[in-house]
């Protein structure tokens, strides 16, 4: 099973898994795929927790003492996932060490109502990374309008960051830029550049998902030919911009004071449509420096029959900027699109944040000490 993920890894192309759970911890899961399928790293959302919690494997005992103690929902949510991120972060740490902390890494998001409140995100990241207290944690921080300000704060703190729910090319540039302005100001202050590692999560299947529903409703045969290729051609144009920034000149100044490349990392990459191969987000966008998280079922499918065929990113950026080109003149705005998914992908966080407070309440609810 592991031959296609280690050509997928020999490839430069990290691969990360996106679910976490305290059964997959404690049963030996998590560091049977670090050690036998290329696992090299760990992501983690506000609905990856709300299904691991709501399952409830693993949670009883800590859950009982936290409603014993009488804290509040919020504190519990927090205390039970950095907890998981916690002992995730351990299982992987000597992957941390053996790449000079470039994989190995854990991500925890800042919770997802903050997602338009600067300071908030900019005060939770430091909260976070004092809670887990680990080296290999990446702080999750969207890149909304709010995001960019917090993403260089907490950057230049000297905190690793994963900047999640990028949908558009301008958005990237500007997350790439909050990056680098972050270094700069770590600098400044003396920070060891090279203890600071950061992704760009840009999203890949949530693109067809939209503009095809789009395609969908013009119609033509034409609209019909671009289905299920958006996604892709915005990814590997990302990549386009990610080589421009690390050969200019600003890059190279950082990269001289140690800085390490904010890796590209394509996230979002379970298929939804049936009638796609269930390996397409990840056999298209191979490329060298960077990242691929997957649900299980990816991984799986990957390593099982995965066709890697090498670079699948560099050389195609002509033909990728006309896919997004005859979108646009079929009258589907890509500005329109990526503001919509943005805005869906705030609010989804936001609802998973939402029904993990409620189940972890009614938990709270049902272990808490009976009155005498």
């Amino acid at each position: 099973m592991t031959d296609a993920l280690k050509r997928l890894s020999d490839e430069g192309v990290a691969i990360w898994l996106d679910d976490l759970s305290r059964k997959r911890i404690t049963s030996g899961n998590l560091g049977e795929l670090v050690d036998e399928q290329h696992v090299v790293g760990v992501t983690t959302n506000p609905s990856i927790f709300q299904k691991a919690i709501s399952a409830g494997d693993g949670y009883e005992q800590q859950v009982t003492d936290l409603a014993t103690r009488g804290v509040s929902v919020d504190e519990a949510v927090r205390m039970i996932t950095t907890a998981d991120v916690r002992d995730a972060a351990d299982i992987l740490r000597p992957v941390f060490d053996a790449t000079e902390g470039k994989d190995g890494r854990v991500s925890i998001e800042v919770d997802p109502r903050l997602a338009h409140n600067t300071r908030a995100t900019i005060a939770e990241a430091r909260q976070l990374a004092w809670l887990v207290d680990r080296p290999n944690t990446l702080i999750k921080i969207p890149a909304t309008e709010a995001g960019l300000p917090a993403i260089t704060e907490t950057i230049g703190k000297g905190i690793s960051v994963n900047v999640t729910l990028i949908f558009s090319l301008e958005r990237y540039r500007a997350v790439m830029d909050a990056y680098m302005a972050g270094l700069e100001k770590a600098k400044a202050l003396g920070i060891d550049l090279s203890q600071i590692h950061s992704v760009a999560s840009f999203f890949v299947s949530r693109v067809d998902t939209e503009i095809d529903k789009r395609l969908a409703a013009v119609g033509t045969d034409q609209a019909k030919e671009l289905k299920s290729k958006s996604g892709i051609a915005n990814a590997r144009l990302a990549y386009q911009e990610y080589e421009k920034v690390v050969a200019s000149d600003r890059w190279q100044e950082l990269e001289k004071a140690g800085a390490n490349a904010q890796r590209p990392l394509w996230a979002s990459t379970g298929v939804k449509d049936p009638a796609l191969p269930d390996t397409l987000y990840v056999t298209e966008l191979v490329a060298p420096n960077t990242v691929n998280t997957m649900p299980e079922a990816t991984l799986e499918a990957t390593g099982d029959h995965g066709e890697i065929t090498g670079d699948r990113v560099r050389g195609t950026y002509k033909d990728a900027q006309a896919v997004l080109d005859d979108i646009a003149h079929l009258g589907i705005s890509y500005d329109d699109v990526v503001k919509v998914l943005e805005d869906e992908g705030v609010q989804k966080f936001a609802d998973s944040w939402d029904d993990l407070l409620k189940s972890t309440e009614a938990e709270l609810q049902r272990l808490a000490p009976k009155e005498a």
